[in-house]
Parts: C-alpha cells; structure tokens; sequence
C-alpha cells in the first residue's frame, strides 16, 4: 500500500502546483473554452477560462507512476511486485494517454475555430473505436505469463465478470475484443456528457477511482499468483497493484487538480480530461473483471447517458423533449438549481453508486469465504 500512497502523493503534488502553470499558460495562448450559445445562460460568465486541463493530471499519473514503482523496489517479496512497466500499464496508461491525445485533438479545433463543435462526431468515434480495439487486442492477446500458481493469463479475459470471470459467458477472444471497444467508448462518451458543470466530472471521477484502487488491492491482497496465500479463495487478475498503483495516482492527480476545478473553475480538463477519465475506468473495469459491476459504480455516468438517449430518441420520433435540456445536470440548471448543489447533489448520486458496488464485491468474497469455512 506504500507504493499506492507514494503515486497518489506525487500526482496530488504535480497536479496541485502545475495546474497554475497551465493555466497561465492556456490563458495566454487563449485556449479557452469556447461556450454554447444554446446552452444555459449561467455559462456565459465562464467565457474566458482556459480548457485542456487534463494534461495536467495525465501528466501527473504518468510521472507519479514512476514514482510509485520506485516506492516497490522496497517491498520483501519480489516476485509479487513488478520489475519494470507491465503488460497491464501498458493497456490502462496506453487507453488513458491516447484518448487523452484524441481529446486533446478535439479541444485544439474548438479553439482553433472558436466554436463549440470541435472534432466531428464521427471522426471522435472512429479514433475511440481504435485506440479501444489496438488495447483491446494487445489486452486479450500479449503478455500472457504465469505467476506462482496463477495459470496462465492475460490483462483481459475472454469471459464476461461480475466480481470475477463468469464461466458460462465465455464469448471468445474476437468478441471480447469488440466489447472491449464498446466499454471503452461508452465510458468515454459517458465521462464527456457528465462534463460540463465546475467539478462534476472530476469528483465523481475520484469517487470510481477510489473504488477501483481499493479494489485492486484487495485482489492483491487475496491473489492467487500469491503462493503464500494458502485460502480456497482468490482472485486470477494479472498485475493487481499496477492497477491500484494506477487508480491511486490517477486519484491523487484528480484531486490536485479539482483544487482549481470547483465552482468557479480556473480551467476545464475539456475532452482532453474526460475521454482520458473514461477510458481509464473501462480499462480497469476490464481488467479487475468487475465489467458488469462497471454500470453501478459508475452510476452517474449511466444516468446521464441513459437521460441523453431518452432525450435523443423522444425528439427524434415524437418531436417532444422529456428533459429542458440534455446532459441531465443542465435540465436541474434550467430548473433554476444552483450550479454548487447540482455537483454535489450528482456527487451523492455516485457515492451510493460506489458504495453500493462495493458492498456487492465485498458481500461476494464474504459470502465465498463463509462458504469455505
């Protein structure tokens, strides 16, 4: 758990005294955030703050998780703790940067042609689907090893997973790689549409994070590459501590930057930031083979998301709008809910979303163990 504490450490560090940096930096290059005209008219007085903040906090992660894995040359066991950058960083960093590059290439063009629009839908889904399949695959077909009495394995698995992999939903490598895609995508699009309100994205992204490092590092603490570990119950993950070390500094970096990211916001991570976030998420989501436990920790994302679709669909077929306004969190603004009681109303939401989650994962290993006892 030192090595988690030292990346967090670290990435909270970078991120709280470089977002400054940037934004001195955006603000003179004037890359701010151009703003909808359509949009509420509460956003207008937020014309002139800079965005592409993510890279202030994937910066940070990536340096923080070099710092973590010094903190590992001092733990006993060594064939626990990784040696260098595993197959498993490979997939969760690799989704985490290149859609942060692809974000960033959408934010670039908002500012460049000052507007709103920014990349077109369609060219934003074919990068996401590929960056998603070129993980995808590396996660489902590279890096296979074994590792005490760990069988042979990859970051992903070919086996849908509640809290592990389920047998019977075994739907082949081919498959998992195009439902790979798929949850990378949505999770991206998803951490997108929460964006948009001064910390939203950003807190609730923390709140999943969190439970992903914890979750990490159960399974680290329970895995079955572990030869000392003599229980009848484990977890078959590969490289559990890369990916709490990962989530911790992900952490940490998020909240150095939501220092400056609360109501009124400095900067904006923009798509650079939350398309990072998302795929982030569904990287770990994938490879702690909790993916179907994915939509109930991420239960705002799902909120919104499903709100959007409603509205999309209504207005298409019946010309009517169930909602004032799409994403969700600018409905309750039109309402006339202050911008402040919106993000941590949304925050409360993903908290029961993230405890409830968690409790199910805990229940799990409790009720396996009452079992084997």
């Amino acid at each position: 758990m030192r090595a988690v504490f030292v990346a967090a450490f670290v990435a909270f560090l970078i991120s709280l005294f470089g977002t400054p940096i940037a934004i001195k930096y955006f603000t003179r290059l004037k890359a701010d955030q151009p703003i909808r005209t359509e949009g509420p008219q509460t956003h207008l007085g937020k014309k002139g703050t800079p965005t592409m903040g993510g890279v202030v906090f994937i910066f940070a992660t990536l340096v923080a998780y070099t710092g973590g894995h010094v903190a590992l040359t001092t733990l006993p066991d060594k064939q626990l703790r990784p040696a260098g950058p595993t197959a498993t960083a490979v997939v969760l960093l690799g989704l985490f940067v290149f859609t942060g590059l692809l974000g960033f290439l959408d934010d670039y063009l908002k500012v460049a042609k000052r507007n709103s629009d920014g990349l077109n839908k369609r060219g934003k889904l074919i990068g996401q689907a590929l960056i998603g399949a070129i993980f995808g695959a590396i996660a489902l077909y590279v890096g296979a090893k074994k590792t005490g009495r760990q069988e042979v394995t990859t970051v992903a698995s070919p086996k849908l997973s509640w809290v592990h992999d389920i047998d019977w939903l075994n739907i082949g490598k081919i498959a998992a790689v195009v439902f790979f895609v798929f949850v990378v995508m949505s999770m991206s699009n998803a951490v997108n549409l929460t964006d948009g309100l001064d910390g939203l994205a950003t807190g609730t992204s923390i709140l999943v994070l969190i439970s992903y490092m914890a979750i990490a590092f159960w399974q680290y603490r329970h895995w079955c590459a572990d030869a000392q570990y003599t229980a009848d119950f484990c977890y078959d993950v590969r490289d559990p501590l890369e990916m709490a070390l990962i989530a911790g500094a992900a952490v940490g970096a998020l909240v150095g930057f939501l220092w400056w990211n609360t109501s009124p916001a400095r900067i904006f991570m923009g798509d650079t930031g939350s398309m990072a976030l998302g795929s982030l998420i569904a990287g770990l989501a994938v490879a702690t083979k909790t993916i179907l436990l994915l939509p109930l920790l991420g239960l705002l994302f799902v909120i919104i998301v499903v709100t959007w679709v409603m509205q999309i669909g209504s207005y298409r077929t019946t010309g009517k709008r169930i909602f004032r306004m799409v994403p969700l969190q600018h409905h309750f603004e039109l309402a006339g809910w202050s911008e402040v009681n919106i993000v941590v109303r949304f925050w409360i939401i993903a908290g029961l979303g993230v405890a409830a989650a968690l409790g199910l994962f805990a229940a799990d290993f409790l009720r396996v163990m009452s079992g084997a006892s």
